[in-house]
């Protein structure tokens, strides 16, 4: 899909903040009410734009240790993914999973309140969990970057 100027500065004021109003938005992007409005629909409808959401500090509600689990899983059984991922899914504290082609096939991104209530989800339920072959964890210290933005 093709985007002008005019799209790229509305998605990047977008970007910086997705809950502006339409009006506010317009007036950043140097645009009218009515042409804002009509680019944000065309942008959606072409699934450039595919949502607004929230954006959840997990340790403002408690959540103070965020671990990144990399595991390579044992392709002997065809079901190997489809099962993992699965069982995966419903881990309450794993708050992203994602497959990637190389050494490591899958990474799960977990929460906990502390490191003791991530010891006991390690050991009750990421141990559990079907045709892990090798884990490797690594904690999470700070986030430097963190931008779902793009150089428009």
């Amino acid at each position: 899909m093709q985007i002008d100027d005019t799209d790229r500065r509305l998605l990047r004021h977008l970007l910086a903040e997705p809950d502006l109003a339409t009006p506010d938005l317009a007036a950043r992007a140097g645009v009218t009410q009515a042409t804002c409005w009509r680019r944000l629909e065309r942008l959606s409808e072409q699934g450039v734009i595919a949502a607004r959401q929230a954006v959840i500090d997990w340790r403002a509600l408690g959540y103070e240790v965020e671990v990144s689990l990399r595991f390579t899983l044992d392709k002997t059984n065809p079901r190997a993914f489809d099962e993992f991922l699965a069982a995966a899914r419903e881990v309450p504290e794993v708050i992203g999973i994602e497959t990637f082609l190389g050494r490591v096939d899958v990474r799960l991104n977990v929460i906990a309140r502390d490191m003791g209530h991530y010891q006991q989800i390690y050991r009750e339920r990421i141990l559990t969990l079907p045709h892990i072959a090798d884990i490797e964890a690594l904690m999470l210290i700070a986030t430097i970057k963190e931008s779902a933005g793009l150089p428009l």
